[in-house]
């Protein structure tokens, strides 16, 4: 097919991991036909996370990439039509949904599924990178029981730096909480948790000049901005909570959305705005971002984009 002719298609899915990948399955499985545009990122964020151990069904645990693999089969195996490309400009006036794909290839959907994800905000260094799923993470929901019992520093001064700190405090030896500024940016309550936890310490004006180790993390250097004085921690656990950005820029204009971008759904569904096109995944869900709870919102959207077929009198 040349990539300027339209293609038509019941249902779309924008992006891949676990929303995404389950939305396909229960799409597939209703015969509606689902054609999935992976991204830039096949799998989404799992396939930077090494070990999974809290997601159902893997009683040994799994890595992030092989579980997702599991998962891309399986929506295969029921007849998903999976591509790589990324949608780069949507246009979601008319009752059928026109998506571009890669600027040029115009598909045009009955129904739209968007799990196109989050993606977390880094430090920006390099060492950073290099020990990314080797003692880096982003999760410490997802990987902090890894480093029970040892020395973990987590940078982020928000409500989200302090839960997570909250978090590895249960289970890690001692918690260095790392803050740019002179104060926090959480909520009181928060913060008197943190302040009132005995194996959490606070170090304010503080910046990561380098995440140190050989194969996985042993250690990070910093700067005190007030003193201008370097100094090394021994920590074998990196954690960075400084946000997520969902990956929602281009649908701006068409989608009701939070103010951090988070593309609003209607209470207890995947409807957006939009008839006849849902979301899923940690582009509407800023509060869990866990894998299961992405996998449970994309058969919501499968759900609920099979109805609305069924509604307005599409066959899916």
């Amino acid at each position: 097919m040349n990539n300027n002719e339209t293609e038509h298609v019941e249902c779309l899915i924008i992006g891949s991991g676990p929303a995404g990948y389950t939305a396909a399955i229960y799409a597939a499985r209703a015969d509606m036909k689902p054609l999935m545009y992976q991204g830039m990122q096949p799998g989404g964020q799992l396939t930077i996370t090494t070990e999974v151990e809290n997601y159902p069904g893997y009683p040994e645990g799994t890595d992030g990439p092989k579980m997702m693999e599991d998962f891309l089969a399986q929506a295969k195996r029921f007849g998903t039509d999976v591509r790589f490309g990324m949608a780069t400009k949507v246009d979601f006036s008319g009752p059928v949904h026109k998506v571009w794909i890669d600027d040029n290839k115009l598909i045009e959907a009955n129904t739209v599924i968007i799990a196109t994800g989050a993606s977390a905000k880094w430090l920006g260094i390099e060492s950073e990178q290099k020990f990314n799923g080797f003692g880096v993470s982003a999760c410490a929901v997802c990987d902090g029981f890894f480093y029970r019992g040892q020395d973990v520093a987590i940078v982020g001064g928000g409500d989200t730096a302090a839960e997570e700190a909250s978090y590895l405090a249960k289970l890690c030896k001692k918690v260095y909480m790392i803050v740019r500024k002179d104060e926090l940016k959480a909520s009181k309550a928060m913060q008197h948790r943190v302040f009132n936890t005995p194996n959490i310490e606070v170090l304010f004006n503080t910046e990561t000049i380098e995440i140190t180790g050989e194969q996985t993390v042993s250690g990070a250097r910093f700067k005190n901005n007030s003193t201008n004085e370097e100094f090394t921690l021994d920590i074998t656990g990196f954690f960075v909570a400084i946000g997520h950005t969902p990956n929602s820029s281009i649908f701006k204009d068409w989608l009701e959305m939070d103010e951090n971008g988070y593309v609003k759904t209607i209470p207890g569904s995947s409807k957006t705005n939009i008839p006849g096109v849902f979301a899923c995944g940690d582009v509407q869900d800023h509060i869990y971002r866990q894998a299961v709870t992405a996998a449970g919102s994309g058969c919501m959207a499968a759900l609920d984009a099979e109805r609305y077929l069924a509604t307005v009198g599409i066959e899916a």
